[in-house]
């Protein structure tokens, strides 16, 4: 398994769903199942479109002033004639309304600068998640030419995450290094007006065949029915996704790879599955469910691990309390590895949620944040930051986990369009939705059931 994780981060490295690396991380873990002597294939799925970064540069200037300032593309953002982009950087806050309504008319046609917090735990992550799209919609509304975040990563570490309107999105956005855009506010903040020049060269294209890779050992005495463990295996760029979310792919191989080590036989059939298209708005996942549509009410399980190798604590159980004792059960053989505490709600933002959204039970991994939060989609993702050891005591929960539900006796049923409409109503599942911009496809009937 540690191998497996260097020979992908380092010999593959960052693995962006589209690009060459991408291709090639996905045929080598293919290789692996099948070196295991586990059945494995390539399953197609669509992507809606194409979006990787070349490259991106800025610079920044005022009076007696000029500065280059690293900065990276957001997902999805547009990119820049080649000469760049220029036009006045303003001041604008950490984002809110009243932020925005203090800029006025300088807010358009300017590039507004976002400060940041510290991301330092995963509670930073999440409201990072929840407030970008917020501060997103009111830079579009205020008429911005593009928007820039002050990085909150420790140091002058770079990283990303999608602007929230997805491909629907038509302005340029990066993230700037802390200290430079710290210099910005502190010029802009003395009353020195400043220009920003940004030069993203973004390669983007309209939907294309991309593949996940499902292992397979089939079940012994109830085979049509199916549990499925995943993690996603692409990746950005910037470093090369050990945390997120390579380690939790080479534990899902292993796990393969133990079973079939040990002539073990579960009663239902257990996929392995490793996602494409995660960072991209959970692509591959929805492919697959797409795909398997008329075998999902034999799904007895679905689970995802996506929170690098931080010490698993418990599950998120999809707001089914149903699922908690069984749970139980299936944790008893490695109870001294515990204590273990469920939290009954939805989440979103991995890949349990296309499985949640079609009203199978589902698990999502919950994890001690470690050092998860301030190298999740940074530079700083690399397999030294690993913490090998709890890797190894993850992966014998998650087995012990997947295992328990390919041999519990009764399956638990699928919930209706109704239960679900019931659960988006009465808990912040919606919100968590838009955050991830999933939430109007769901409305339109396009992703998911519905009444």
């Amino acid at each position: 398994m540690v191998r497996d994780l260097q020979a992908l981060t380092d010999g593959i490295g960052g693995r962006p769903t589209g690009s060459p690396a991408n291709f090639r991380a996905f045929d080598w873990a293919l290789e692996r199942f099948r070196e295991a002597g586990v059945d494995a294939r390539k399953e197609p799925f669509r992507m809606p479109g194409l979006w990787l970064e070349r490259s991106a540069r800025a610079t920044v200037r005022g009076k007696d002033v000029t500065f280059t300032a690293r900065v990276v593309a957001l997902p999805f953002s547009t990119g820049t004639r080649a000469a760049g982009l220029t036009a006045p950087l303003v001041d604008a806050g950490k984002g809110t309304d009243a932020d925005y309504a203090a800029l006025g008319p300088k807010a358009k046609g300017a590039f507004v600068l976002i400060e940041t917090e510290d991301l330092l735990d995963l509670d930073g992550l999440f409201r990072e998640y929840t407030e970008a799209g917020h501060i997103e919609r009111r830079a579009v509304g205020a008429g911005a030419a593009g928007l820039v975040y002050m990085s909150s990563r420790p140091g002058n570490t770079l990283a990303r995450h999608n602007a929230s309107l997805g491909l629907a999105n038509r302005h340029p956005m990066m993230m700037m290094e802390r200290d430079a855009a710290a210099r910005a506010l502190r010029l802009l903040r003395g009353g020195t007006p400043l220009t920003l020049t940004a030069m993203l060269d973004i390669q983007s294209g309209p939907a294309y065949q991309a593949h996940n890779v499902i292992g397979e050992i089939r079940g012994s005495a109830r085979p049509d029915e199916i549990v499925v463990i995943g993690a996603h295996l692409d990746s950005w760029d910037l470093g090369t996704g050990a945390l997120d979310n390579g380690a939790n792919s080479v534990m899902v191989i292993d796990i393969a790879r133990q079973i079939r080590r040990l002539a073990l036989k579960p009663a239902r059939t257990i996929r392995f599955a490793l996602w494409n298209g995660e960072e991209q708005n959970l692509n591959g996942s929805f492919g697959y469910t797409l795909a398997h549509a008329a075998e999902l009410d034999r799904h007895v399980m679905a689970s995802s691990y996506d929170i690098g190798t931080g010490r698993i604590t418990g599950f998120f159980t999809g707001g089914r309390a149903e699922i908690v004792p069984v749970l139980g059960r299936a944790l008893a053989p490695v109870a001294g590895l515990g204590p273990f505490t469920h939290l009954n709600i939805p989440l979103v933002g991995t890949d349990n949620y296309d499985f949640m959204m079609q009203g199978i039970p589902n698990l999502v991994a919950n994890q001690e944040s470690a050092n998860y939060g301030p190298n999740y989609h940074a530079r700083s993702d690399e397999f030294g930051r690993a913490d090998l050891r709890q890797l190894r005591l993850n992966a014998a929960i998650a087995a012990a986990t997947t295992w328990g539900f390919a041999t519990l006796d009764r399956s638990l049923p699928r919930q209706s369009a109704r239960q679900l409409d019931s659960l988006v109503r009465n808990t912040d599942l919606a919100d968590q939705m838009k955050s991830f911009n999933v939430y109007d496809a769901w409305v339109a009937g396009k992703r998911g059931l519905r009444p």
